[in-house]
């Protein structure tokens, strides 16, 4: 079987579970009003025009499709042992979300709180992380980034 085929085969299972794979970075500008465009290979990934924000563990904005949301976090707080830990997580995950809306060029609107907990200025990294996306700053990026780099040769 040729990579070619391989790659369709591949692209075919994902397409039957209905599995959205975001990948790539991509470096937008904030314009006024904390809007930021998507790029097109995510957007085309999201249903509809509703998506959640939140904050990341790290510092960046996380971006799920409002149609994922509550399945990646129910993961997330099931993969935690212990009811204290699994609140805390819920409680930092759900009081940061906030529902958004993609609008028709693309762009969606970060709140200011969630721009300054994620030290978003005006040049950013848009990530993509699988089943979903994270907006970073893109100096904290790079050097987040250079960290991975080191952690992963030891």
């Amino acid at each position: 079987m040729s990579n070619g085929e391989k790659r369709k085969n591949r692209t075919q299972e994902f397409e039957s579970f209905d599995m959205k794979m975001f990948l790539g970075e991509y470096n937008p500008n904030i314009t006024s009003g904390n809007r930021i465009a998507l790029p097109k290979k995510h957007r085309e990934q999201i249903t509809g025009d509703a998506v959640v924000l939140s904050k990341g563990f790290e510092k960046c904005v996380l971006v799920y499709d409002y149609v994922d949301w509550s399945d990646r976090v129910e993961r997330q707080v099931d993969n935690l042992a212990g009811a204290a830990k699994r609140s805390d997580l819920e409680r930092y995950i759900y009081t940061s979300a906030v529902e958004a809306s993609v609008d028709a060029q693309g762009r969606l609107v970060i709140p200011p709180a969630l721009k300054v907990y994620a030290g978003v200025k005006e040049k950013t990294a848009v990530i993509g992380v699988g089943d979903h996306i994270e907006v970073w700053d893109k100096d904290a990026w790079n050097k987040h980034l250079e960290n991975i780099s080191e952690r992963i040769t030891e």
